[in-house]
């Protein structure tokens, strides 16, 4: 199973999180004079971000001690120059919003009305899986991430200027019809859903709706003026522009609606003064109790890599605890990131230091905004004379090979991580990665040779990698990684990216059903008209199995002649978002759920007609409508007169989007050879076509 939008296989983590646009080859922009202030510093390597590695503008803000002394922006926000960027332009904070999230949790444990080890069901009577395991799932494990969730049921919650609440309204619904990936508590992985399911727990408890509830305790008596979510009224001009690569024009608003996930806006001065409740300056609101709680090692919980430097430790809502190169000096540092598709952002809280640095950005990663923030804190610790200097970037040292015993041999194998999958040769005191599915093809990864202390490390000294079996019986790729951005620091990675998947024998029935499904394409029908979706690259799924390995498809099991499912239980994010794939027949077409997603066969796709005019009505059960474009076709231009409330994208033959109604505004475009087009609107939609 390959979705066409992952172009490349993508297991080490920390090339994915800094290579938002390829932009991390380019050489850092020489500036004439050194900088010297804070304020300098930070406008220098704010700079960096938006001329150096590819971010639309940028946002940040410094506090200490409960005052701001640093804050500015720089890039580029609407492209005529008419709308500046200001302390009060908003953007969307991604997964951020997680720590609003934890905070109202936190807030009614305050007050008595909720206790993190309490059973979830004792607060929503109507949360059911079809797995009893659910019953065991506590409010602290929504928080932890170790819930045993499958990952993440996000239909229509990225929408273009949409504020449709309906992943949040169905999450019951879609949990309803979902089993457990492994035990409540038994390791974290990240999870969209526990916390959307903690925005209702918070909705159940305190008798309010979400947004409602965050005003009342949180933006109002902390004074955040321009911290708003998809469900308020938004004036969409004091929002950051946002664009992508190959459109000219600006795109819509994006609209996150899964508020408590990942559904916030707000400003980086707003999201240094909520980092008060983290510091102890707003203990009327949160207890510093609460604080603390939130602040502890929940990663050690569950399964987890043995601590070394790193820049992901869970707490509670926290993405780290212990934030790497803080901790070089001795110093507790929090962390939270949050990206969208468009937006990213980032805090990082010191509360010993009662200090706080946020960077929000359009374009870029929350990756490259935590190495702005790192920098702004260091400078400000190292200004105040907390820090005297800085520490030198580290690395494991060049490698010097030592005989490897043949033992380690067995670590040969097959390796899945979710939507991927790697072949792992472990000889002649080398490991040697490649993809099944290209086995002659490199994968641009660093050749690892094997080292006295029973590690594999690169050349450059930069990735570590060894092999662990973990008490629960599994085998892991440990990868640990210092990842360098020239004028930015580093980050610092350890994690097990991926696990040793087992054999899967067919019985001659199953093999024989998904032998009509290999290299199939299932394209995307229950996203409505309006979803960023359909934006960007053809939202397809492809099932791709390799003779190797015939029992999987990429990372997932197949369970049976019309299921999938991932089996493996990699902490972090390894297996984040394992979906059960599911498929039936409908009016003889077969289709593909998961995670509340629907796909129709690629077999159902028919050429659009080439005559002059047409018209094609959606049916009842139907909100999407695929075409494949034909020779008679290519070339011409397509007009398409849409319905309210609908749209139409087309793309090439390499999947690309090259027109997206919502986006352009355009219902006139030329047809690509091999191309595709897809029709979006309420069941019953007329769409009136012409060719010419």
């Amino acid at each position: 199973m390959k979705k066409k939008r992952n172009a490349l296989l993508a297991i080490f983590l920390a090339l994915t999180l800094l290579m938002p646009t390829g932009a991390m080859a380019a050489e850092a922009t020489e500036t004439n004079a050194a900088p010297q202030s804070l304020e300098e510093i930070a406008a220098a390597k704010a700079a960096l971000l938006t001329t150096t590695y590819g971010t639309t503008s940028v946002q940040y803000a410094l506090v200490d001690n409960g005052k701001i002394i640093v804050s500015g922006a720089t890039g580029t926000n609407d492209t005529d120059g008419n709308i500046p960027l200001t302390p009060e332009t908003m953007y969307g904070i991604g997964s951020t919003s997680k720590m609003f999230t934890t905070a109202a949790v936190m807030k009614l444990v305050d007050q008595g009305k909720i206790n993190l080890d309490t059973p979830l069901v004792n607060y929503i009577a109507e949360f059911k899986m079809k797995d009893e395991r659910y019953k065991q799932i506590t409010p602290r494990m929504l928080l932890n991430h170790s819930s045993g969730l499958q990952g993440s049921s996000l239909t229509n919650a990225f929408l273009f200027e949409d504020n449709d609440p309906y992943a949040h309204d169905t999450l019951l619904d879609q949990l309803a019809d979902q089993s457990l990936k492994a035990d409540p508590g038994a390791y974290s992985v990240y999870s969209n859903d526990g916390f959307t399911l903690a925005e209702l727990l918070v909705e159940r408890v305190s008798g309010m709706d979400f947004t409602s509830y965050i005003h009342k305790e949180f933006t109002e008596p902390l004074g955040l003026k321009h911290t708003l979510t998809s469900q308020d009224e938004l004036d969409v001009s004091k929002l950051a522009a946002i664009y992508t690569p190959g459109v000219t024009e600006q795109l819509p608003n994006e609209t996150v609606n899964v508020i408590g996930t990942g559904g916030i806006y707000s400003t980086a001065e707003d999201l240094v003064k909520f980092a008060g409740l983290f510091t102890g300056e707003a203990e009327d609101i949160l207890s510093e109790k609460a604080a603390i709680a939130m602040a502890q090692p929940e990663y050690k919980r569950g399964v987890w890599p043995k601590d070394t430097d790193n820049s992901f430790d869970f707490g509670l809502g926290w993405d780290s605890m212990r934030l790497f190169p803080f901790n070089e000096y001795g110093i507790q540092a929090l962390a939270k990131g949050g990206d969208t598709i468009l937006y990213h952002a980032e805090l990082v809280v010191l509360p010993e230091q009662n200090m706080a640095a946020a960077v929000l950005s359009s374009g870029g990663s929350s990756s490259l905004n935590q190495l702005l923030a790192n920098e702004l804190l260091l400078q400000a610790l190292q200004d105040n004379g907390t820090i005297k200097e800085r520490k030198p970037a580290k690395s494991f040292g060049t490698p010097e090979q030592a005989t490897m015993p043949e033992e380690l041999t067995e670590y040969s194998g097959f390796y899945g991580a979710t939507n991927q999958l790697i072949r792992i040769d472990v000889a002649d005191g080398e490991i040697n990665i490649t993809s099944p599915f290209a086995p002659g093809e490199s994968l641009g990864l660093p050749k690892l040779v094997y080292t006295k202390d029973g590690t594999f490390v690169s050349e450059d000294g930069s990735l570590k990698v060894s092999f662990v079996k973990e008490k629960n019986g599994r085998t892991y790729l440990w990868e640990r990684q210092y990842a360098t951005v020239p004028e930015l620091g580093q980050l610092a990675l350890s994690f097990y990216s991926a696990e040793k998947l087992e054999e899967n024998a067919l019985t001659p029935d199953v093999e024989a059903a998904w032998k009509q499904r290999d290299g199939k394409s299932y394209f995307l029908v229950s996203e409505k008209y309006s979803s960023i979706a359909y934006f960007i690259m053809l939202p397809t799924v492809q099932m791709t199995r390799t003779d190797s390995l015939p029992g999987y498809v990429l990372d997932k099991q197949i369970t049976g002649p019309d299921s999938l499912m991932g089996k493996h239980q990699i902490p972090t994010t390894g297996s984040r978002d394992l979906a059960e794939y599911r498929f039936f027949t409908q009016a003889g077409s077969e289709y593909l759920e998961a995670a509340g997603s629907l796909y129709l066969s690629g077999d159902q796709v028919k050429e659009l007609y080439p005559g002059k005019k047409s018209s094609v009505t959606l049916r009842p059960s139907e909100q999407a409508r695929w075409y494949t474009v034909p020779a008679k076709a290519a070339g011409k231009t397509i007009t398409v007169e849409l319905p309210a409330k609908a749209s139409f994208a087309v793309y090439d033959a390499a999947g690309v989007c090259v027109n997206f109604s919502v986006v352009s505004g355009n219902n006139e475009v030329k047809l690509p050879e091999n191309g595709t087009i897809v029709l979006i609107g309420d069941p019953g939609s007329r769409f009136e076509i012409e060719l010419k």
